[in-house]
């Protein structure tokens, strides 16, 4: 894409820090379209709002002396899980070693929710990998502060090779984290997560992927089954636990 058009589109405050890679697989979807690039940047912002920022309230990137619980309430992703945690966390980790490491990809500001972890007795170093540059400071500020063991990073799920070395340097027993990230993967590049599952299953103890099933806030359910990405992990992988917890199915597998 022209350098121009980059410009245009992450002048937007809210865009401004994402990796380019995501911009332009946004821009991919509009660019042939016989249309103004005045539209085209438009088109462009919509989806990347509604894929990065959509469910992201302001008031998060300037918490002060907010605490975790109010912090994960500012993402309606976290929001939803936020009464949930424990019991989700708990059935994932059981039987887990102390010193694991969990790769939360596309974490959004998950890592506010290390407290959990901490409940179950558990200090795994955490590693968040999330495309928003704002919750990369956000998180690392609040690891530092309260003195985590975390760390978050800042890079695009897209940047393949840049996410297996990530995975690859941390410490045995390792799990990675996908919650609620499969579709915007979807979204940008169709069969992206099956290509994404297939390399960085080998270099990790388990996955975790989860998706909404229903919306906590409106009571409803989602008529998506996601039954594409279940047969995929069920033909490829070793199943080792399928549930839902308030409005969200987890599955979790590993590389056979």
């Amino acid at each position: 894409m022209e350098k121009e058009i980059y410009d245009r589109i992450t002048e937007k405050k809210e865009f401004s820090q994402l990796p380019k890679i995501d911009v332009e697989k946004a821009f991919s979807h509009f660019e042939k379209r016989q249309c103004s690039d005045e539209e085209k940047i438009r088109l462009t912002r919509d989806l990347l709002r509604k894929i990065f920022s959509a469910f992201i309230s302001r008031k998060i990137l300037s918490p002060k002396d907010k605490g975790e619980e109010w912090i994960l309430r500012k993402h309606l992703s976290t929001r939803e899980r936020l009464s949930f945690y424990a019991e989700v966390y708990s059935r994932i980790l059981r039987d887990e070693k102390k010193d694991l490491s969990i790769i939360d990809l596309g974490a959004g500001i998950n890592g506010f929710s290390y407290i959990f972890f901490e409940k179950l007795g558990l200090k795994p170093k955490y590693v968040a990998v999330e495309a928003v540059g704002q919750l990369v400071v956000l998180m690392n500020g609040y690891f530092k502060k309260f003195k985590k063991n975390g760390r978050a990073i800042h890079a695009s799920l897209f940047e393949l090779e840049k996410i297996k070395k990530i995975i690859e340097k941390q410490k045995k027993p390792k799990i990675v984290f996908l919650l609620k990230a499969i579709d915007s993967l979807e979204m940008l590049e169709r069969d992206y997560s099956r290509k994404l599952l297939l390399e960085i299953a080998p270099l990790s103890e388990k996955i975790v992927i989860s998706f909404a099933t229903g919306s906590m806030i409106k009571k409803t359910k989602f008529r998506a089954k996601r039954n594409w990405i279940i047969d995929f992990i069920k033909e490829h992988f070793e199943l080792l636990d399928d549930f839902e917890i308030g409005g969200e199915r987890y599955v979790v597998f590993n590389h056979r």
